[in-house]
């Protein structure tokens, strides 16, 4: 079963799109599968933005009240810690266990002060509360205990399959949910040997769930309320194309104002056409450099100086009062690692410390009102299948609620057609679709409507 959604017959008004109510009839047919279904999963794809995390304390708390005790598995602790706290915001009575590892710093320490929240390395110490919430590394070491009724997996597309194995034992039904436009999960060693297999432990456990159980219900969540209406379209027609979404906002909902004007510099026109438009390039000269090229790492850190520099407001259907843009609501997206230090190298040297800057494997599931991208494919001299990986430059286009701006050389369309995909086609492997060669073609092709030509 696939929840539907018709954009001409939303709140019973013919060609007027309600987000809202699409948005509450998919939440209602998840809930009403995951409480009263048959089936032993219930899969739920869910676009940037979409309230993954208010979907799953939701179906937390009606579990819960429902009198059926549940566990939920996180990839990662601040995952857990983020939903810990955001089952205490909803309901301070409410019993929820905490299990950690026993590491020195083994939780948020923002959890000791909530009264309702029991913290344990064991399991056994939690048995009896309403929700234990732990990572499914820390699941995997569980044993001996009485199975769960239900589970919520979150992020269940960043979840190995063999991960999931490794915790299936512990509950009789779950609610799976995670979003499939992100980067797949992350293994250590090559997986070539399974590829094909219906056992391959490096593919989603979402993907190796639904191979071997077609049956069960598959929903979607029709509308982000993070994307602007500016970016929702080219996001969900390069990602996401079968399975499309919707802004919750529109054109003028969101507005991204300077107090200091232009001063006619490469970075600021940028700002402004951003502003405008919601996207901004800012193309240096075509050149391949190193991948930590000095030029484009200066020109991001000076797009990011301007920023806080200007003065800027953001007014949204957050809030009527504009919001000033602060540090804390820009951040930096890059590739790799070593362009990420070299990027916090250049803003502590113009007294930028503040803004978040990492890579789109860190930067999943955060939101911020600018972003500041540093392009995957910048000055290359080839295209790559770890950077041309669609995943990675849908997280780097999809962190914001206002604006994105793309720092990249000149050049990058003719790179990708001298160096089309060659990756081997493996039988019984399902193609990603769209691949990263037709994704980054996509975007680019959007961005270079918003193309301001620099050299610094």
């Amino acid at each position: 079963m696939t929840t539907a959604l018709d954009p001409h017959a939303e709140g019973g008004v013919p060609g007027v799109f309600d987000p809202g109510a699409a948005a509450g009839r998919a939440t209602e047919a998840i809930l009403r599968d995951t409480l009263h279904g048959t089936h032993r999963g219930v899969v739920v794809d869910s676009p940037p933005g979409a309230g993954k995390s208010t979907l799953v304390v939701r179906a937390a708390l009606e579990l819960a009240a429902a009198g059926r005790p549940l566990m939920i598995v996180a990839q990662t602790n601040a995952q857990v810690d983020d939903l810990v706290l955001r089952l205490a915001e909803k309901d301070a009575d409410l019993p929820v266990g905490r299990l950690h590892s026993s590491d020195s710093d083994p939780y948020d320490k923002a959890l000791d002060g909530l009264p309702n929240v029991r913290k344990s390395t064991k399991a056994a110490d939690l048995a009896g509360l309403d929700i234990v919430v732990s990572t499914a590394a820390k699941w995997a070491h569980v044993k001996g205990v009485e199975p769960w009724r239900h589970a919520i997996v979150d992020e269940a597309y960043q979840m190995r399959s063999d991960a999931l194995l490794a915790v299936a034992g512990l509950f009789e039904r779950a609610l799976f949910v995670g979003d499939p436009g992100q980067l797949d999960p992350f293994s250590i060693v090559g997986s070539e040997q399974w590829a094909g297999l219906s056992y391959d432990p490096s593919a989603s456990a979402v993907t190796t769930l639904l191979a071997h159980n077609p049956e069960l219900p598959q929903h979607r969540l029709p509308v982000s309320w993070r994307l602007p209406a500016s970016a929702a379209p080219l996001v969900s027609d390069a990602f996401y194309p079968y399975t499309p979404f919707r802004s919750g906002t529109g054109h003028g909902d969101r507005r991204l104002a300077f107090t200091v004007p232009s001063d006619g510099s490469g970075p600021d026109r940028v700002i402004d056409e951003a502003a405008e438009a919601g996207w901004g390039l800012l193309e240096l000269p075509a050149r391949h450099t190193p991948r930590t090229d000095p030029e484009a790492v200066r020109a991001v850190a000076q797009v990011v100086r301007r920023l806080l520099d200007r003065g800027g407001a953001a007014v949204s259907e957050r809030s009527e009062e504009p919001v000033p843009l602060t540090a804390g609501r820009i951040a930096v997206g890059t590739a790799h690692r070593d362009q990420a230090a070299s990027v916090r190298t250049a803003l502590a040297g113009l007294g930028v410390t503040d803004v978040v800057v990492d890579t789109a494997n860190r930067l999943q599931g955060r939101e911020y009102d600018v972003t500041v991208v540093l392009h995957p494919l910048s000055g290359r001299p080839d295209a790559t299948a770890f950077h041309l990986e669609t995943g990675r430059l849908c997280v780097l286009a999809s962190r914001h609620r206002h604006a994105c701006i793309v720092v990249c050389r000149e050049g990058v369309s003719q790179l990708l057609d001298d160096h089309p995909s060659t990756e081997p086609v493996q039988l019984g492997v399902t193609v990603k679709f769209p691949d990263g060669w037709e994704a980054n073609h996509a975007v680019l092709a959007r961005l270079s409507e918003h193309r301001v030509a620099w050299r610094p």
